[in-house]
């Protein structure tokens, strides 16, 4: 501001402030009516410029990071998919020390007193003559599709498949006072679950043969690839000659096991000693099912085995 005596006046000199073009246009201004003596113009269009840069930059960075996070959350899923996959490969709290890094080795244990459940499907092989292979798979995958819904129920481990053979544990990974009761009633609902499952060359449904055995034995992961869950010791071989040595569609089980179950609840059978392959003469028996609750009588805990 400066006083004009001549003019008898004050004469003041100012520019506009404006932020970016759109305070410019929203006050009714173009660039023309800026000053063309100093930067008004040159800082306006600049700034307008730098705004739109930074802008252009944080949207690039948004999107990075999305993509970023896009990627954790897909990086997690694939994790927690391999994590189960590998679960249902090895017990969870085996497979969380190898994940940790402990050796296989270091995952063997000693269970005191388990009980091995084999099964086997009864004619196999003549099935498999008059059957097409896809139609082999497709049955033995309808028969294990419905084992496998019953394990978590009745707290028993799938140890493996081979073949037309199934092969479950009671007491092992987890141990389990009750292994015996558990795996007889996993072998009841087997018996009845193959009764849904039909062999399509003669319409009826297929019949399986069930050994079981108590006992001490190791079990462990062995092996770097694919390594698997595995059980070690003679009561493995054992249960293995119960369901070889058995009938169809009956649970055949040594002396060890019948001895841990409450004969109050189960309808046991006694077979007789038979001459089983490699072990010799032994008393086995047959579970038959279970009594009716209301004529169970109380009858005391049975011993575990030692």
């Amino acid at each position: 501001m400066k006083p004009m005596s001549n003019w008898n006046c004050f004469c003041f000199l100012g520019t506009l402030v404006m932020t970016d073009l759109s305070v410019l246009f929203k006050a009714g201004l173009y660039l023309n009516d800026l000053s063309m003596h100093d930067s008004s113009r040159d800082l306006l269009l600049a700034g307008t410029q730098q705004s739109a840069e930074l802008k252009l930059a944080l949207d690039q960075e948004q999107q990075k990071s999305q993509i970023l996070e896009d990627s954790m959350m897909r990086l997690d899923q694939e994790r927690h998919r391999a994590a189960e996959l590998l679960y249902q490969m090895i017990p969870r709290q085996i497979a969380d020390q190898l994940r940790n890094g402990v050796p296989a080795e270091d995952t063997w244990q000693v269970f005191a007193a388990v009980s091995i459940l084999f099964s086997d499907m009864y004619q196999f092989v003549n099935i498999c003559e008059r059957l097409t292979p896809l139609e082999v798979v497709s049955l033995l995958n309808a028969m294990y599709v419905s084992f496998d819904s019953r394990t978590e129920e009745h707290n028993v481990y799938k140890v493996e498949t081979v073949n037309d053979s199934y092969m479950i544990v009671a007491g092992a990974p987890v141990p389990d006072d009750q292994h015996c009761s558990h795996i007889c009633d996993m072998a009841l609902d087997m018996l009845e679950e193959v009764k849904t499952v039909m062999n399509p060359s003669t319409g009826r449904h297929i019949e399986i043969r069930i050994g079981v055995h108590s006992g001490t034995i190791v079990g462990g992961v062995v092996g770097i690839r694919t390594p698997r869950f595995c059980l070690f010791g003679d009561p493995v071989n054992t249960a293995s000659r119960m369901q070889s040595s058995g009938e169809p569609m009956k649970i055949h089980v040594s002396q060890q096991t019948a001895e841990n179950l409450d004969r109050s609840v189960y309808v046991i059978e006694k077979r007789g000693p038979m001459e089983i392959k490699g072990k010799g003469t032994m008393m086995t028996y047959w579970i038959l099912g279970k009594k009716a609750a209301a004529n169970r009588k109380s009858s005391p805990t049975p011993p575990k085995i030692r």
